[in-house]
């Protein structure tokens, strides 16, 4: 077979695998013209058709529509031209695709009502701009008239989420949790406490020099006792209380009694607070950081230790 060889629609269709009926619809509109009639007026094709609609099957494939893979084969337009605007329109699509799915993912996972999954639904579709006003109006809440420190500045940048622009499904409904978070008055006023007492024991630290908050002290001390699996009700669990208690008495410039270990089992409570570590472990999803380490054993540890010592 030469290039000068015409082929039927039935020789046509054996060669490329495409149907008589598809490849006389593409005839029809011109996107694949026939070269020749036969004398009994069927329709004849050269070789060039066979690229020809090697193309058309590509494109189709690729999802563009039928007038721009005409043009495209016109040579109207340029097919690089065409395939970079597809993809985009496609980037925009899987968006929007991966937003819906999360958002029937929580639904089903949640059991939420119409009203939860509307809101879930307005939350996921927010703009960069909707997002960072909606995050900015939390943090102002939590920690307005106290982010003029540099301990407390860099907080408030460690608790921002930045949604990427191709997010996967697992952020996107990580954001619209987080999201759900920041709008509960409630976690705003828990999380504004935590933030006043740490600004209290920050602003007594700086008067006589740089200080570990309490958390972190607490952390330091437990985290060994509870590896060695020490009852914090038990004999052995006495210097490692005492260690944490001297460090905020001193954080505070009060003495060691049962009311300071009082005020600290309530203060360590209140940290412990699980929407907190939700919060956080939230954060970490949507900010592709890695999954931070729980503080729940610890803090549970310490309150168990410090009521069992101020029972009266």
């Amino acid at each position: 077979m030469d290039g000068d060889t015409l082929y039927s629609i039935g020789e046509l269709a054996r060669r490329t695998g495409l149907t008589v009926k598809t490849i006389r619809f593409y005839s029809d509109r011109g996107i694949v013209a026939p070269t020749d009639r036969s004398p009994a007026g069927y329709r004849l094709y050269n070789i060039g058709a066979v690229a020809r609609l090697d193309l058309v099957r590509t494109l189709r494939e690729l999802g563009l529509d039928l007038p721009t893979i005409r043009k495209v084969v016109d040579r109207e337009l340029s097919l690089p031209e065409v395939a970079a605007a597809h993809a985009e329109a496609l980037a925009v699509q899987i968006r929007v695709l991966r937003l819906r799915r999360a958002v029937l993912t929580a639904v089903a996972e949640r059991g939420s009502t119409p009203e939860e999954t509307e809101l879930m639904h307005r939350l996921a579709q927010l703009s960069e701009d909707e997002r960072r006003r909606l995050i900015g109006d939390f943090l102002d809440a939590v920690f307005g008239g106290l982010d003029a420190a540099p301990a407390f500045a860099g907080v408030m940048r460690s608790m921002t989420p930045e949604l990427p622009d191709n997010p996967e499904a697992e952020q996107v409904q990580a954001w619209v949790e987080l999201a759900e978070m920041s709008l509960d008055p409630d976690f705003r006023a828990a999380v504004r406490r935590m933030t006043e007492d740490q600004a209290a024991e920050q602003a007594r630290s700086d008067t006589m020099g740089p200080r570990r908050d309490i958390a972190a002290a607490v952390r330091d001390q437990v985290g060994p006792a509870l590896t060695a699996g020490i009852d914090p009700a038990s004999p052995q669990a006495d210097p490692i209380v005492a260690a944490f208690t001297a460090h905020y008495a001193h954080l505070l410039g009060r003495p060691d009694d049962i009311e300071l270990r009082r005020r600290l089992a309530t203060r360590l409570e209140s940290v412990n607070d699980p929407r907190r570590e939700r919060y956080l472990q939230l954060l970490a999803v949507v900010n592709g950081w890695p999954a931070p380490e729980s503080l729940a054993p610890v803090f549970d540890w310490s309150v168990q230790a410090l009521r069992v010592r101020t029972q009266q």
